[in-house]
């Protein structure tokens, strides 16, 4: 169809249209006007405006019943020609406003809802939408005078009537935003803004619809989840919107103390109007305070994000534009922001945090007395409250519960300190604190989780700041523990550092209920203290004093490493329970043995697993505590490095795994923090200070038995450049063991245990080197075969190799003769060339000389009555071997003298240590070769065939469970090694 531009020839094309409608009134002449008004252009229908409303207001205007298609049909037309057209003059806009209302108002003999069909609601909602924003420059104003306030009046009844009891959502969302127009209050940037007079007329007027929408809108909000989330999210919007419109500071600050009197003519208008003098402010505040707290009980838990950020759009808005007038319902407002800090999307978070900025930025808080005392006095209740809520709601709530907090916290800011000066508050906030934490000790796998063998390195197997893991009484999701640590930072952050550091120590030493819990706030204490993993929204006042933070952690580590707090009962093993009374009973060397004191403790009742689990943990929060401690104070930890170094790494050698891995954290925490390189470094640097204390203490091993473990701890993390350095207290142990074997043997081997493994791990040799070594000893010992070359032997090299064959024999035979006759005896020979060989051994290397010296230890020990001895015997004998394997002059004669002891552990001992001593055997077998080929056929094979031949009828008719006994896993080793021991010692059988 062609666009008609001028108003002549629009004129011509929509006056037959028109007429016909005038005369008849059906859907179908509405279509025909429709179709006519689409060839129209915008500028021609504008000048034809009037004339083409005209018959479709008539048509509505027409007495009677009328058809609902009808009906909607002409609303949607005159929606569609004001979409296209201005409506510049107020009787119009007014006019058709009250037409629009009529066409949803009930008949006038029913009280109730007219029964409209739905689309013909949303086409009257839409047409008002449309005429709303077809008013031309202020002629919109003339809608709002009092004058006009009943049909206002109507019409925000109409539209909250069918935003409350419709059931069709988009009727619902519609209804809303017209209401959202009808109010001025648009999100169109092109709709009418009102300046400052304006809006203090359009909050006068509006102030008598207050009382009505702001409790359906309450309804609506808090209504039936089944409406969908954007019709909760409109209502909001409308909410906040038209009371921080009413209820602004501003406009209620220019409002007169007096009502002003409208002319007599406007004498039943002015009955309601309202004036927004002090006395309505406040009645309605309290009102609205009601309300308030509905909605945000409502919303805050609301399933769908956008609602929660709605929410969180409603307290900014009404925080910056009612902060006076709403004062009641800050409460309200507050808990609704803070509670949202940490809501689980994202961008409800951020939105949260950036308003909680803005508040803090603008010192809303600082300047308004009113908001810091609301906040204080909710800080208190939920403080009060906190152990209670803890108990009662589930793991959400708790999040919830701690959010709100947490964002009172952010909000007061530097304020904390008005409260934390309060001793009630302290206490109850402490101790609500103390309580929420309190950790489950019941699993007995941690006290039976022992750390068996050397762990792997530090550098390979821990990460710095690694903490175990904890499990809590109250809660068990991890968020909670998150929000809990940040309530502690921030507390740290803010608050007086020593004013809360001695309330918590107190604590910690008032109960050991309460140890563990206050361990673990002082470590977040001192985090926060130091603006670590802290999430503020505003700088503190006073900047942090580096000196006030030193002093602080030195007395918490004074604390901590008291020996009643840091030598505590983790295990009930027999061999090291004794030890464990004896500290905590007798003498005392402090770490390091840079001082020592005494104290005497009654005897204790043997602990139980629940008391062992406790003091593992109270420990383990300690060593993290000394971690934190070193990642705040960086390189100014070094000046408490002397304290700390020797008693965590006492815990690092620890048999109890968790507190042996929390340890090595700690460590690698240091580590960084001082500029250390490794762990291998910060323990050479220091390695003087920490030798001198193992040798002080090892000296009162009776009553310092972790001496052993601080040792063994140096050499599992350290190289072969340490060794001289222990060189001294390793002898120091030996000439100890000579002393005092009977009664402190075990942790006497414990100690060579760990120097042997060290120096395996050092000196021993590769399994690829040791293959190697052992196929060249073979090809020499094998003659030289027809394809080899010939090799020219020298008279001398033959006389050397048979009187070297002559002594090996005497010495496997057991025949040694003294050496002075043997020197005396000894044939010369001939004087050997200045290159060769014979000119003179080498001195054997310090590793060689210690393996020698344990060696020897071990003989006598091999024996002893006690078989957790013999067991260690034998593992620290195996080391020995291994590392004297290349010096075959000094290990042969000390395999001959440990024969006779080892043969009758293989023979005549308990199979754990038969077991054991096998394993010895094979080592040996490895690494003497020839040397036992005729001990090992003569004295030990008999046995061991004679007892694998008893115990196969046994296996052949066993069950299942078998395999878990000691008989089968030892019947099991020796078949498994039987076959390379005489591999080893190239034995050959004989079928007959």
């Amino acid at each position: 169809m062609a666009v008609f531009d001028t108003p002549q020839a629009a004129f011509g094309a929509l006056r037959p249209a028109c007429v016909q409608l005038t005369r008849v009134q059906t859907v179908e002449n509405v279509r025909q006007l429709q179709a006519h008004l689409a060839g129209v252009s915008g500028a021609a229908l504008q000048e034809l405006q009037e004339y083409v409303l005209f018959p479709l207001r008539f048509a509505l205007r027409v007495p009677g019943p009328k058809q609902e298609r009808l009906v909607q049909s002409l609303v949607q037309c005159i929606s569609s020609v004001l979409a296209a057209t201005c409506v510049k003059k107020q009787e119009l806009l007014q006019e058709l406003f009250s037409e629009l209302c009529t066409c949803l108002a009930p008949p006038p003999s029913s009280g109730k809802a007219a029964p409209l069909s739905e689309e013909l609601k949303l086409a009257v909602i839409q047409a008002l939408h449309t005429l709303m924003h077809s008013a031309y420059g202020d002629v919109i104003l003339s809608l709002y005078q009092p004058s006009t306030l009943p049909l206002l009046g109507f019409a925000v009844s109409l539209l909250l009537t069918l935003a409350e009891q419709e059931k069709a959502k988009q009727i619902k969302i519609s209804a809303l935003e017209c209401l959202q127009v009808l109010v001025l209050q648009c999100d169109c940037q092109e709709h009418w803004h009102l300046d400052e007079d304006e809006a203090q007329q359009c909050g006068d007027l509006f102030a008598s619809f207050l009382p009505g929408i702001s409790i359906t809108l309450s309804r609506v909000i808090a209504g039936d989840i089944k409406q969908g989330h954007k019709t909760t999210v409109s209502a909001i919007r409308l909410f906040y919107l038209i009371v921080g419109l009413v209820m602004s500071d501003k406009q209620l600050a220019r409002i007169p103390k007096n009502k002003e009197k409208l002319p007599v003519e406007h004498s039943r208008i002015s009955e309601l109007m309202i004036h927004r003098g002090p006395d309505w402010t406040k009645s309605t505040a309290e009102k609205l305070s009601l309300l308030l707290h509905k909605v945000v009980e409502s919303s805050s838990v609301h399933p769908h994000w956008k609602v929660r950020l709605e929410l969180v759009e409603l307290v900014h808005h009404l925080l910056s534009n009612c902060s006076q007038s709403l004062v009641d319902s800050f409460s309200h407002l507050l808990k609704a922001l803070v509670g949202l800090v940490n809501d689980e999307n994202s961008e409800v978070q951020s939105r949260c945090n950036k308003v909680l900025q803005g508040i803090a930025e603008q010192r809303i808080v600082a300047q308004n007395r009113a908001l810091a005392d609301v906040l204080s006095e909710n800080l208190h209740s939920l403080a009060t409250a906190l152990p209670r809520l803890m108990n009662s709601q589930d793991d959400m709530g708790k999040v919830s519960t701690l959010s709100l907090l947490l964002g009172y916290l952010k909000l007061l800011g530097s304020k904390i300190n008005i409260v934390l000066n309060s001793v009630s508050h302290l206490q109850r906030l402490s101790k609500a604190l103390v309580q929420v934490l309190e950790l489950d000790v019941t699993d007995v796998k941690i006290v039976e989780a022992r750390r068996s063998g050397p762990p792997c390195p530090l550098q390979q197997g821990v990460q710095k700041g690694r903490y175990q893991k904890k499990y809590f009484r109250f809660f068990t999701e991890e968020k909670v523990f998150q929000l809990l640590q940040q309530v502690c930072r921030v507390l740290g952050y803010y608050g007086n550092l020593y004013l809360l550091v001695d309330h918590f120590m107190g604590l910690y030493n008032e109960s050991g209920l309460y140890r563990k819990q206050a361990a673990m706030i002082l470590n977040e204490l001192v985090t926060g203290a130091a603006g670590v993993g802290v999430d503020f929204l505003q700088e503190r006042e006073v900047p942090l004093n580096m000196n006030d933070l030193k002093g602080s952690i030195t007395s918490i580590l004074d604390e901590y490493m008291d020996q009643a707090n840091w030598y505590l009962v983790t295990s009930i093993d027999t061999e090291e329970s004794s030890p464990e009374q004896s500290v905590q009973q007798g003498l005392a060397v402090r770490a390091g043995g840079s001082s020592s004191s005494v104290l005497l403790l009654s005897p204790e009742p043997p602990a139980t697993t629940r008391t062992m689990n406790s003091n593992i943990w109270q420990i383990c929060i300690q060593l993290e505590g000394v971690g934190c401690f070193a990642a705040v104070l960086g390189k100014e930890f070094q000046l408490l490095l002397l304290s700390a170094l020797y008693p965590v790494l006492e815990k690092a050698g620890d048999r109890t795994l968790l507190i042996s891995e929390t340890a090595l954290g700690t460590l690698a925490d240091i580590c960084e923090a001082c500029g250390y390189n490794s762990v291998q470094c910060l323990i050479n640097e220091n390695s003087d200070y920490l030798v001198n204390g193992i040798s002080l203490n090892l000296r009162h091993l009776e009553y310092q038995p972790r001496a052993s473990q601080v040792l063994d701890t140096m050499l599992r993390h350290s190289d072969a450049s340490l060794l001289p350095l222990v060189e001294d207290v390793i002898q120091d142990v030996l000439s100890a063991l000579d002393q005092s074997y009977n009664s402190q043997a075990s942790t006497f081997l414990r100690v060579l245990h760990s120097v042997m493994t060290a120096l395996v791990q050092w000196f021993g040799m590769s399994s690829t080197e040791e293959h190697r070594q052992r196929q060249a000893d073979k090809g020499q010992s094998r003659p030289r075969s027809w394809g080899q070359q010939e090799v020219t032997i020298t008279s001398q090299e033959l006389e050397r190799f048979f009187l070297d064959y002559v002594s090996q024999k005497q010495i496997a035979e057991g025949d040694l003769p003294d050496l002075e006759e043997e020197e005396a005896d000894e044939v010369p020979l001939a004087k050997p060339e200045p290159n060769s060989d014979t000119e003179g051994e080498a001195p054997m290397p310090i590793h060689a000389q210690l393996a020698k010296d344990v060696m020897e230890r071990c003989i006598h020990l091999l024996s002893d009555g006690s078989l957790r001895v013999r067991l260690k015997v034998l593992d620290v004998l195996e080391l020995c071997v291994t590392v004297l394997h290349p010096h075959g002059n000094h290990l042969l004669p000390m395999a001959h003298r440990v024969w006779p002891a080892l043969v009758t552990r293989l023979i005549s001992d308990d199979p754990l240590a038969v077991l054991r001593a096998f394993k010895v055997l094979c080592t040996l077998a490895q690494t003497c070769g020839d040397f036992l080929r005729q001990r090992v056929s003569k004295d030990v094979l008999p046995k061991l065939t004679s007892s694998l031949l008893s115990q196969a009828p046994v296996s052949a008719r066993a069950g299942p469970v078998y395999s878990h006994t000691l008989a089968f896993k030892l019947q099991l080793a020796v078949l498994q090694g039987l076959g390379s021991l005489c591999e080893r010692l190239d034995m050959v059988f004989s079928c007959t």
